[in-house]
């Protein structure tokens, strides 16, 4: 079922507030997800962006023209659905922006949770011609797309972030602003004298990679498997410029749903435990899993989770043996063997 974001954006047009696009124009959808049924006369092509992996399968299969990054130009209109985090949020409304014609009529759809009222109220000091809509808990605002937008884009455009001087991330990535503590206690603990083939399992911006890098010279190669394309992008970048010497590959994977190729001697995760906008912890254990068929016989995993997360009972099902390595106040770290 889709969430109510997705039915507030469509409001205007299905009520008549706001002329639903004709046949002969061009619409970009910014965070597009699936489960949307399109207004009576509302017959203008969509050009979805979503760079979440999951989300853009769901998209394909329901026959959408989607991309995981916002392409071409001079859109007539432009949909903008919002997430939980802000910056990612307000980088939207500036691609749209960018990427469509003066006068084009620009819509912005999220619940209470996405933060759309103080958003709202942001995007209208801008003085725009435009108005709201309340619906399904959330709120629709648009407004029309002035002719000169370099200082609005300027001031909502994300800017990418330099952690320790050695990375970069940017906002809606996993930590873009700081090296994730459990990562850190993970990292303390990693192999230093792996020769094999490792994987790391929702690489984010690729901290664990790089640090087992140069953990273990002797790699023969790390693969980035990542759900996230732009944090994908910026683990390329980052494994490019903190250990160009150790081979990498980078793989914009579902580990929920979509199987890997090859066989690993290790595997090291941070698992995500949310989906979305929904708290899902599950979806750490199916990783757990997806690992456990990853791994060659005798292969091992190393993970990373919050002290309270139940998944030593998924490893003992799924590997031959397991236990715990070290914690903290926060985190623990796990092992387990294939």
């Amino acid at each position: 079922m889709s969430r109510d974001a997705l039915k507030t954006l469509f409001h205007p047009f299905e009520t008549g507030v706001i002329d639903p696009p004709g046949e002969d124009e061009r619409v970009l959808f910014l965070g597009a997800e699936a489960g949307y049924r399109l207004p009576q006369d509302f017959s203008a092509s969509i050009a979805a962006v979503q760079p979440l992996r999951s989300l853009y399968r769901a998209l394909e299969a329901a026959r959408a023209d989607v991309t995981p990054v916002a392409e071409g130009e001079d859109y007539d209109a432009a949909l903008v659905l919002c997430g939980k985090h802000k910056g990612e949020n307000e980088d939207r409304i500036a691609e749209a922006l960018k990427r469509t014609r003066a006068g084009a009529l620009i819509v912005v759809a999220g619940g209470k949770e996405d933060g759309i009222q103080p958003l709202r109220k942001k995007i209208g000091k801008f003085g725009w011609d435009g108005d709201s809509l309340p619906k399904y808990h959330g709120v629709a605002f648009w407004f029309t797309r002035p002719e000169d937008v370099s200082g609005a884009v300027s001031q909502l455009a994300k800017v990418p972030v330099r952690v320790d001087g050695l990375f970069e991330a940017s906002p809606g990535m996993f930590s873009h602003d700081r090296v994730d503590a459990g990562s850190e206690l993970l990292a303390s603990r990693l192999p230093k004298d792996l020769t094999g083939h490792a994987a790391d399992f929702g690489a984010g911006w690729g901290y664990l990679s790089v640090m087992l890098a140069h953990a273990s010279p002797g790699l023969k190669g790390i693969d980035l498997f990542e759900a996230d394309y732009e944090a994908l992008e910026a683990a390329r970048a980052n494994m490019m410029a903190n250990a160009p010497s150790t081979p990498a590959r980078f793989y914009w994977h579902d580990l929920t749903s979509e199987e890997t190729r090859d066989k690993y001697d290790l595997i090291v995760m941070n698992p995500p435990f949310h989906e979305g906008h929904a708290a899902e912890p599950s979806l750490g254990a199916a990783i757990i899993k997806s690992a456990a068929k990853a791994l060659k016989h005798g292969g091992r995993l190393m993970l990373v989770a919050n002290r309270g997360l139940p998944y030593e009972q998924v490893l003992a099902e799924n590997f031959k043996e397991s236990g715990e390595t070290c914690r903290n106040a926060r985190f623990k770290v796990l092992w387990a063997k294939r």
